[in-house]
This record gives C-alpha cells, sequence and structure tokens, in this order.
C-alpha cells in the first residue's frame, strides 16, 4: 500500500483506458508521490498520464517494474473525486481507466500556466516628455504591473512609446502570475428583491448549505417563477463559506444568457466548462478549478469531473432533461450522479426543474429529498392559457400542417406586435423522402433510418450516424425525373408555410443542427429577446429555459409526436416538454396562449397540461410506475450487443441470455433487434433486465458477462443502468 509518506517503491496509477484495476509502476528514488498524484507514466510505447491510487501494489518483481517518468506540478486529486471514480466504475459497470479518463481531459493543465512577462515603473524620468508618455505615466502610477500591450491599450498609446520608456529605465522587467480566467464573484453584490414564496426557498436552502452537509432539495417551481435566483441564494450562502460551486445546464446554447444573469447578481460571470470551449481555455479552467481560483464553474454533464479543491454545492438545472444522460463509453445520468458527488463530499446538491423527473418527484415524497414549490410566477405574471386543437375538426388546408385556428391567432399577434413560437420536435425539412411512381424510399446505407431531407442545405442527412448525400433531381431507383416527394413535416417545411401565410413577417428558425452551430444559435437567441423576431420556429432547443419577453403565442405543431413510442418514459417526457415549451409565453406578464395541434385532446397528457393540474399528472404516472415496478420502485438495465454481422450480435445476445443467473427478484427480456437495428454499419440486440429495487443488478449483469460468451470478432458489449433511451 502506498502512504503519505515522501518516498515509495511501487505506486498503483489508474491510466486512461479500459483498465479494470491500476497497474503498478516503480517510483525512482528521490521522486515523491502521493494518492492523487498525477503522473507520466509509459503504457506499451507510448507516454501518458495516470493518477496514482489508493490500495495495495500487486505483488510483481520488481525488474519487471517500469518508472514512473514524471510527477506533475498540479495538486493532486483529492480523495472525494477518487472514491467518485470508483462508485461510478463500479455503478455503471464501466472499467475505472475509462472513468478516470474524463478526469484527465485537459493534459496541457498538469503543468502550471507560464507566468507573464510584464513592467513595473521605477523611480526614473523620462529625459524627454510627451503627451504619449505623460498618459503612460499617469497610468502606470500606483506601483501595478502591466503587460507591454496591456498598458499601451489602457494609456492609448503604440508599444513603440512603452519600448521607449523602458529604455530610459523607467521601466523594470517583472514577472505576473497568469491572469484568472473570470474575476471572483461577489456574493453580496447585487442582492435580488424576492417574493415570499422565493424568499422561503431561498432561505431552505441557505440554512442547508451552511449546515455544510449532505442533502438535496428538489426546487420545484412553473415556468417563470425565479427558480435561478433562489438558487443563486444558495450559491451566495457557499460562496460566504468560502466553498467552490458547480452549476449543471443541460444545453451549451443555454449559457451565455445564463452567464449574463449570473453577472448581474455576483458582479462576474462564472467559469464555463462545455465541448465548445477552446482546447486553451478548458486547460486554464481546469488548473484553476484544481488549485481553487476559480469558485463557480457553470458546464454541461462533464464539468462533474473537474477536479475541485473545495467544492461545497452542486447545482441541477433542468434536472429533468435527457441531455443528462452520456450514452458513449461511460453511460452515466449526471443527475444522478450530482446526488452521488454531494453524499460523497458531504455538501448539499439542489434539483431545479419546473417539471421534475418523476424519481424526483418519488424522492421528495418519500423524504429521500426537501422540495421547496414556487407555484406562483415571478411578479404575479400568470401562467399562459392552454388550450387543444382538435385536428380532426379544424384540420389544416391540403399540404399544409397548421390549423386555421393556429394560422388565426398568429395573425392576431403579429397585429399586436407580438411573437410567436411554433414547435415541433423535428429537424430539417422532411422526416421521409420518396418516388411517387416507384415508392423508393431514401434510407441510410449504414442505419435503419430514413434519411431526413434538408432543404436548407439541398441534402439528405442521417441524424444517427452523421451520413448525408445530395438530393438527387431524379430517382436513384427509377430514374423519374422530378417525382420525389417529401413526406411529414420538419422545421424547415413549417417556416415555408408561415413565410407563404405571413410573407412580410421576421421568421427565425432554430434547431442544432443549422450552419454556424452554437455561435449563431446565441446570436439568434440574443436577437429573439430584444424583439427582432416576429415568429419563431424551433425544435427542443427553444423548450430550455430560454426567457422570450415579447413572446405571447406558442403553438405545437404536432403534440402527439412524442407519445408515439414505446418508451415506458413517453407520457413523462411528452408533459416536460410540452411544459417547458408552452412556459415560453407570458413571462413578463402580458396575456399569452398556449396552443396544442393533437389527433388526441382527450389523452391524459393533454388533459394535464390544458387543466393545469400537474399534481394529478404525477399521481397517475407514479401509479403507473409502481403498478409495473418501473423506475423508482424497480431497477432496469440494458445491454446492447452490436457487432458487424446480424448473426454474431443475435448469437452473442443469445449466448448472454442463456448465462443469466437465476435470480428470483429478477428477470430478463430479449434478446430482441434494437428498434434501430442498424446504426453506422453495426447491427444491433438488445436485452432489458428487469429487478426489484433493492435487486443487486450490478452482480446479476457482472455475473452474466462473466459467464457468457467471450467478446470475439467485431462483437462488442454496452451496459447502460438506467437507461433513458431505449432505441
Amino acid at each position: 500500500m502506498i502512504e503519505d509518506s515522501p518516498f515509495v517503491a511501487a505506486a498503483p496509477v489508474l491510466v486512461p483506458m479500459p483498465a479494470e484495476r491500476p497497474y503498478t509502476y516503480a517510483v525512482p528514488a528521490g521522486m515523491r508521490v502521493v494518492p492523487g498524484s498525477i503522473v507520466r507514466v509509459p503504457l506499451g510505447p507510448r507516454q501518458v498520464a495516470g493518477i496514482v491510487w489508493d490500495g495495495a501494489v500487486e505483488k510483481v518483481d520488481a525488474k519487471k517494474l517500469r518508472p514512473i517518468e514524471q510527477v506533475f506540478d498540479c495538486p493532486p486529486i483529492d480523495r472525494a473525486m477518487r472514491r467518485f471514480v470508483d462508485w461510478i466504475a463500479q455503478y455503471t459497470l464501466s472499467p475505472p481507466g475509462m472513468v478516470a479518463r474524463m478526469l484527465l481531459r485537459a493534459p496541457e493543465a498538469f503543468d502550471p500556466e507560464p507566468w507573464i512577462e510584464g513592467l513595473q515603473r521605477t523611480f526614473a524620468k523620462p529625459g524627454r516628455m510627451t503627451g504619449a508618455r505623460m498618459r503612460v505615466l499617469e497610468t502606470a502610477e500606483g506601483g501595478l504591473a502591466w503587460t507591454r500591450s496591456g498598458l499601451a491599450h489602457a494609456a492609448g498609446v503604440s508599444s513603440t512609446v512603452i519600448d521607449g520608456l523602458k529604455a530610459q529605465g523607467v521601466f523594470d522587467t517583472v514577472m505576473i502570475p497568469p491572469r484568472p480566467v473570470v474575476a471572483a464573484p461577489d456574493p453580496g453584490y447585487a442582492q435580488p428583491s424576492l417574493m415570499p414564496d422565493q424568499c422561503d426557498a431561498a432561505e431552505m436552502l441557505r440554512t442547508n448549505v451552511a449546515a455544510g452537509a449532505f442533502g438535496v432539495t428538489l426546487l420545484d417551481g412553473v415556468t417563470g417563477s425565479g427558480k435561478t435566483e433562489v438558487y443563486f441564494e444558495a450559491v451566495a450562502a457557499a460562496l460566504d463559506r468560502g466553498m467552490q460551486v458547480l452549476i449543471l445546464l443541460p444545453e451549451i446554447a443555454l449559457t451565455h444568457a445564463f452567464l449574463e444573469r449570473f453577472q448581474e447578481r455576483f458582479g462576474a460571470k462564472p467559469a464555463e466548462w462545455h465541448s465548445d470551449l477552446p482546447p486553451k481555455m478548458r486547460e486554464r479552467v481546469w488548473r484553476q478549478v484544481a488549485e481553487g481560483g476559480v469558485r463557480v464553474v457553470s458546464g454541461a454533464r462533464s464539468a462533474l469531473f473537474l477536479p475541485f479543491r473545495e467544492l461545497g454545492l452542486i447545482v441541477v438545472d433542468e434536472e429533468h432533461d435527457p441531455a443528462y444522460k452520456q450514452e458513449d463509453r461511460v453511460f452515466y445520468n449526471a443527475r444522478d450522479m450530482a446526488v452521488v458527488r454531494g453524499h460523497i463530499g458531504g455538501f448539499p446538491v439542489v434539483l431545479a426543474s419546473a417539471t421534475p423527473s418523476v424519481e424526483s418527484r418519488v424522492n421528495a415524497s418519500q423524504g429521500r429529498y426537501s422540495r421547496a414549490v414556487l407555484s406562483a410566477r415571478f411578479a404575479e405574471a400568470a401562467l399562459p392559457d392552454l388550450k387543444t386543437i382538435d385536428m380532426r375538426r379544424a384540420p389544416p388546408a391540403r399540404g399544409g400542417f397548421l390549423s386555421p385556428v393556429l394560422l388565426g391567432h398568429m395573425r392576431q399577434t403579429l397585429e399586436k406586435k407580438e411573437q410567436s413560437l411554433l414547435f415541433l420536435n423535428r429537424r430539417g425539412y422532411a422526416p421521409l423522402t420518396l418516388c411517387r411512381v416507384c415508392g423508393h424510399r431514401f434510407g441510410c446505407p449504414v442505419c435503419s433510418a430514413w434519411l431526413v431531407e434538408h432543404r436548407f442545405r439541398g441534402q439528405l442527412v442521417c441524424h444517427h450516424c452523421g451520413h448525408n448525400e445530395r438530393r438527387p433531381e431524379a430517382c436513384p431507383e427509377c430514374g423519374t425525373l422530378d417525382h420525389l416527394v417529401a413526406c411529414g413535416p420538419g422545421v424547415e417545411r413549417i417556416a415555408e408555410e408561415v413565410v407563404a401565410h405571413f410573407p412580410d413577417a421576421r421568421t427565425i428558425v432554430l434547431s442544432s443542427d443549422l450552419m454556424g452551430g452554437v455561435r449563431r444559435l446565441r446570436l439568434e437567441l440574443e436577437a429573439i429577446a430584444k424583439g427582432e423576431a416576429d415568429i419563431v420556429i424551433g425544435t427542443q432547443l427553444v423548450a430550455k429555459g430560454h426567457n422570450f419577453p415579447n413572446m405571447t403565442l406558442v403553438g405545437v405543431v404536432d403534440a402527439d409526436l412524442g407519445l408515439a413510442n414505446g418508451d415506458p418514459r413517453a407520457a413523462e417526457r411528452t408533459f416536460q416538454l410540452l411544459s417547458q415549451v408552452t412556459g415560453r409565453a407570458g413571462r413578463t406578464g402580458k396575456k399569452s396562449l398556449g396552443l396544442l395541434q393533437t389527433f388526441q385532446p382527450d389523452h391524459p397528457v393533454m388533459r394535464a397540461i390544458v387543466s393545469g393540474d400537474a399534481e394529478a399528472f404525477y399521481e397517475r404516472e407514479i401509479a403507473e410506475r409502481e403498478r409495473a415496478a418501473l423506475p423508482p420502485f424497480g431497477r432496469l438495465a440494458g445491454v446492447i450487443v452490436s457487432a458487424a454481422t446480424r448473426a454474431e450480435a443475435e448469437g452473442h445476445a443469445r449466448g448472454l441470455r442463456r448465462a443469466a443467473p437465476q435470480a428470483s427478484d429478477m428477470f430478463v427480456l430479449g434478446p430482441a433487434e434494437a428498434p434501430l437495428s442498424l446504426i453506422g454499419g453495426r447491427h444491433r440486440f438488445r436485452l432489458l433486465i428487469q429487478g426489484e429495487r433493492r435487486a443487486d443488478m450490478q452482480g446479476f449483469i457482472r455475473t452474466m458477462l462473466a459467464e457468457g460468451p467471450k467478446i470475439r470478432g467485431s462483437v462488442r458489449v454496452q451496459v447502460d443502468i438506467d437507461p433513458q433511451s431505449f432505441l
């Protein structure tokens, strides 16, 4: 075992690869390592970064051990984070090395940031004084160190003026420490004026933070109720205690507006962490989080693996959002793992949502979580009136998708110079393109999915593997020209219909796959918030926490869309999505309306949304989950077997099914072809394992994998504990 003593002969090192255990390395004489030290070690022909881990070293002939090459000058990964890595590996049945890999995503940050060459005023005076030199000397008064370019910019002179003063000894060269990526937030900068129910919720959160112990609070408030301002009070309390804070957000596009709200409250922005961050900035954020310089981070799910030095609070905003589930390599739900991180670290966690997940509602009702409720919108703004449009009685015109009822309300909204939002959770122009003559359908060559037409780009695209091709003029099957037809609507097709009806309106389409990426998306969100658009057409991206002050009409083009699959969470997801999107209307007090186009106006989800009786919906959904022993009253796990051929995938999946141990509290469904049976040229079979709530799901699956056929050829096996997707 390695101790926190200066010298050891050997140490276990966890490397970022599919390793089931740490490897043992020799520690050269004079080198000091402790558990958590980040080191560089040889791995085959390569040099990789690894983490010195806890536990005993293997008994290996010392002559066979390869030495640790370098100990990085970096704060060690603390014990709580190491326990967190081990916990996730055990729970998700992932190799610990792959979990550790998520910790080591910024290799350039393992060495200290270099200091910057700067200038500091001396007592010398220049031989000749000019106006430019006078401005420089006045700016540099006070003894502060400046960078050459920074001083020139602040004084409004060219850099040659600075160089001339330095040559005369007016400035000495000094070394300046690296600049912070963000300024320190001030908890008392702009304390808000809160409504009575906000005050009660904020006091509950402040009390939990002051206690400095683990606990989870569900902040459950209707859209526009000011949940962000409430949990900002918990952030302020944590900062007052000298703790770091992590705020998780489900979408990168949300980040910009959130940063501005944070800055208004605390006088400085939090550090960002997401995949769109430039590599150099990622490295600086990682390093300054590890050193404790960054006090608040706002980021996507991967921010959970930043090496915080003094983490004292995690907030998970929009906790119900499916974007918190990672389904690549290590399958985990960041919301649930945030709760685990708080438990291991002994600090509070806040889950915030207008439409909480069924799991969180049950945890609150059973006393595992506290619950703070905000039942009214901020400043007494009214929730939108919600109505269904029965598409059987008010169908759209031939070739259209918008009911005359919805079009009429859009016209009235335009006349009042207010904004309308049309929501359809389908990207592109049309989900299917076919030939009128021979019936040929355009499908992905390597996936069991139709190609989606993107008319703006002139392409047919697979949304699963990324395959794309130009939309042809003639059918590739029969060669007939000009007989290809788009079936069904996407947001681009709805935009085309809107422009035909309202040619003078300013229309914007919001979708994650439009040209320009996140930068364009943020600019367009800002434009909408400023009132620079009349009609917005968007996918689920528009449902996520945006504040559009002049938005008074929301129309859901196909409210039934999410109910048309076999996902056990379909009703919950549809309720959440439609509640969130209609909640974009009327947030500043103007009278507003939400219209849902549906062929099922009497469906329980539609009735719950229109009536505003969320409690009735949750009661019904929770009762159905309990009857079916589905989460959170039972446990689920998916095992996905994929291979280059259908026979390989099916054979391995059947072998795993036969190897499943006998257990009274567990049973296995399948194997069956996954709904998307082919993705990226790989055939997919799925086993679904259901167990009682206290069943040892992980032990059951470990036994099945160990006793089942060995992985050979092109076969891959992925385990998904608590699956969110059933495709």
